[in-house]
């Protein structure tokens, strides 16, 4: 039953649409093999001796997690979530609605499961089928989309904008969530984020004990 959903939910395709700006795209396509699997463990940066200077380096090579397509895709500037490598809007079309979980009759959960789901007989690209028992897109609030990892360090230390929570509870959010782990575990087909969430949650706890200092935007 759940294949022949999945069937469904993509029988118009996945269609290759506009670009999006080329530092995305770079991004995406640009880094070394090894700078896009791999992350450097936190213990790594205490040679820096300034610690905003390290805290600044810690956030960076979190960086390469944050500024993923695969986290990126999930945190448009608009009301439709992207996809693939390529970040290309959403096929087929679907908006944000209320608590970032879809409009009635084409809801997150109409399409995506509680965990991924294997497809079969369709493109060699297109193998599975996203899946986690809280899909929804990040709110507005959070767009990533356009904005320098800067930009995004401000967005995740301001309360009003990521939903109330310190930087304890964003170390937390960022270590142990499970939809921010999915990003490890994308679903066969797909290329998922740089190291593990343990390595990354070490990065991020790093950067809030050296002050969470941000790159400059």
């Amino acid at each position: 039953m759940k294949s022949r959903l999945a069937l469904a939910c993509i029988a118009g395709g996945i269609s290759l649409l506009a670009a999006l700006p080329a530092s995305f795209m770079a991004l995406a396509q640009g880094a070394s093999s090894a700078d896009r699997t791999s992350l450097k463990p936190a213990a790594s940066f205490l040679s820096i001796a300034d610690a905003k200077a390290r805290s600044v380096a810690l956030f960076e090579e979190a960086g390469k997690v944050i500024e993923h397509p695969r986290c990126v895709n999930c945190h448009p500037a608009t009301d439709r979530p992207l996809q693939r490598m390529s970040m290309q809007p959403h096929e087929p079309p679907v908006t944000r609605g209320e608590g970032g979980m879809g409009v009635p009759g084409m809801m997150c959960n109409t399409c995506h499961g509680a965990e991924n789901a294997t497809v079969v007989g369709q493109s060699p690209t297109l193998r599975s089928i996203p899946g986690n028992a809280a899909w929804h897109l990040a709110p507005i609030e959070m767009a990533w989309v356009g904005k320098s990892l800067g930009e995004i360090c401000q967005q995740l230390k301001d309360p009003e904008r990521n939903g109330g929570k310190d930087l304890n509870e964003i170390a937390e959010h960022m270590a142990h969530d499970g939809l921010v782990g999915w990003g490890w575990n994308p679903g066969e087909g797909r290329e998922p984020v740089p190291g593990t969430q343990a390595e990354f949650g070490e990065l991020i706890k790093a950067w809030v004990e050296t002050g969470a200092a941000c790159p400059v935007e």
